[in-house]
């Protein structure tokens, strides 16, 4: 976590994947604009440059939307996930200078200004192969830009997670756009189905991942019956020490955890970007959440010192080896009695 706000500190591991990343980015355009030069002998260096930029622009989308559901089906992917921000950040770059290349390269040479080009040098939209793909491309710019512009916790505390995260879910949109300005231009410009055929086979990697990622947490989801009442959740072998367990209860996913002897249950939703708690751990006695280290204690939900950060609570009660906990949750912060488990006698 980040008490105050000041320039970013890079620490080895950060240090080694931007190194990475940037290499990979040299490698990527190196190898696409000489293979370019070998297969169309004929295309300009600016078309290259253009057409390399935009498409690792589109690689590194998918490897983005590609983290998270790879993160819920296998926590090894987890180090990709506390780097995501610099890889978006280095995608909309990239998509930056695509969008600027092509709009210099073919909307500047004439009487319009080159923007005003872009918007009334094609508007025929009967023919699918002529309509004016660049404009989804810019659409889709303009979301990359409020994402990559946000991209610092500054705004995600100022402008609080829930709002953040429904801004940076604008990806959702964004794509699909790109998809069209991808399939629409080459319609246009190439008669081998080789770009729309890799595109949607990105189409499908992603779905598929989200699909199932999807189908592993359908069964939290199911929630049980209750009239706002203890409720019997799982056993107390069901949960890994220093681990949890997470059910649905009202509507909300909460995470009960076991550790030291006890028992308690907090909401599992982190109020840095809406991390799952429950798939986290207790380190040195907070409950640390998997996607950026937040850290809460257990029995209150709240920050350790100096951080403020707070989630809601849950009663908890263990009956012989039954673990229960009420639906209804108590305001955030609250330190509410942990349940104890019973120790069994020795004879």
């Amino acid at each position: 976590m980040s008490l105050n706000y000041s320039a970013v500190a890079w620490n080895p591991d950060k240090k080694r994947y931007d190194l990475l990343m940037s290499l990979g980015v040299v490698a990527y355009l190196g190898a696409f604009i000489g293979l370019g030069v070998l297969l169309h002998p004929q295309a300009t260096a600016e078309t290259l440059l253009i057409r390399a930029i935009g498409t690792l622009a589109l690689v590194l989308l998918h490897i983005i939307l590609a983290i998270g559901p790879l993160c819920r089906l296998n926590a090894l992917f987890l180090p990709l996930l506390y780097n995501r921000r610099h890889l978006g950040v280095t995608m909309f770059l990239l998509a930056l200078a695509h969008g600027l290349f092509a709009l210099i390269q073919f909307h500047s040479g004439g009487d319009l200004p080159a923007l005003l080009s872009l918007f009334t040098s094609n508007t025929s939209w009967t023919r699918i192969t002529s309509i004016p793909f660049q404009l989804f491309g810019l659409l889709a710019l303009l979301i990359l830009f409020a994402m990559a512009a946000t991209s610092h916790d500054f705004w995600l505390k100022n402008l609080t997670a829930p709002v953040w995260k429904a801004l940076h879910m604008l990806v959702y949109v964004a794509y699909p756009l790109l998809f069209a300005h991808v399939c629409f231009g080459a319609l246009q410009s190439e008669t081998s189905p080789v770009y729309p055929v890799i595109v949607g086979a990105g189409f499908a990697l992603l779905a598929t991942l989200h699909l199932l990622a999807a189908r592993r947490g359908r069964p939290i989801d199911r929630e049980a019956p209750h009239e706002n009442t203890f409720v019997e959740v799982c056993r107390v072998n069901d949960i890994p020490e220093k681990r949890a367990r997470i059910v649905t209860l009202s509507g909300e996913r909460v995470a009960v955890f076991r550790y030291d002897g006890k028992i308690s249950a907090v909401s599992n939703v982190c109020q840095h970007q809406n991390g799952p708690l429950g798939e986290g751990k207790i380190v040195a006695g907070c409950i640390t959440c998997p996607w950026h280290g937040y850290q809460y204690l257990p029995d209150t939900g709240a920050s350790p010192p100096p951080f403020t950060e707070t989630i809601p609570t849950y009663q908890v009660r263990v009956i012989e080896d039954r673990v229960l906990v009420h639906p209804s949750p108590s305001p955030a912060g609250t330190r509410l009695e942990p349940a104890l488990i019973a120790t069994p006698c020795k004879r």
